[in-house]
């Protein structure tokens, strides 16, 4: 499984690049807000340096919602640096951006997934990606992990090449539970991945095997 981390901090994601674990990143407009860029050019420019801290796939979301707009920031996106994959939410525009960019070569996420219908026309419309909002699902008692493992076995079913990326995940149980179906990649809050090292009983070993050692000098 690959780990990206669902931020667009460029502390946090140093943090997790010197874990040696991360595979990517993943932003959207929420999170560029939440850092206080502000202006089409820092945006993009945010973005670089986004994709020169971390090795893999950098989700850079576009803002427009019809055709010619998706498309036309898409390239843009995309022509920032090689790493970017072109964040495209799931509706009739933008399954017909994903479409062309991917004939054009260019990788994309489907974003604002929540049902098996919306992950099957982004497969077949060539996404890279598709983005399940696990947390949100559950939010509004439906089941988050369930829509994952539908999606997984659908791709495998019909042999489609698009990763299921598992997003709005909250806690470690949602990654585990993502392990267990088949997600390609979890995208997480640094807090998350965080607690991904801990367990009570490790601590307490530690505890102890340091207080032995004392006794033993």
């Amino acid at each position: 499984m690959k780990f990206f981390l669902d931020t667009a901090n460029l502390n946090e994601i140093a943090e997790a690049a010197s874990y040696g674990i991360l595979d990517g990143v993943t932003t959207n407009p929420s999170l560029m807000a939440k850092e206080g860029i502000q202006g089409h050019a820092a945006v993009l420019e945010h973005y670089k340096r986004i994709c020169e801290l971390v090795e893999g796939d950098v989700s850079a979301e576009v803002l427009a919602v019809d055709y010619d707009g998706m498309m036309r920031e898409a390239h843009e996106l995309a022509a920032l640096h090689e790493q970017i994959v072109v964040k495209v939410p799931c509706t009739t525009d933008g399954i017909r951006v994903i479409h062309a960019l991917s004939e054009e070569g260019i990788s994309t996420n489907c974003t604002l997934i929540f049902s098996l219908t919306q992950a099957l026309v982004a497969a077949k419309a060539g996404a890279s990606y598709v983005s399940p909002f696990v947390g949100r699902l559950d939010d509004i008692s439906e089941d988050g992990i369930g829509l994952v493992r539908s999606i997984v076995d659908c791709y495998f079913e019909y042999e489609f090449d698009t990763e299921v990326l598992a997003a709005s995940i909250r806690h470690p149980q949602h990654v585990v539970r993502c392990v267990e179906v088949g997600a390609d990649v979890v995208t997480c809050p640094l807090s998350v991945i965080k607690a991904l090292f801990k367990h009570p009983l490790t601590d307490a070993g530690l505890a102890k095997f340091i207080e032995d050692a004392r006794k033993m000098h």
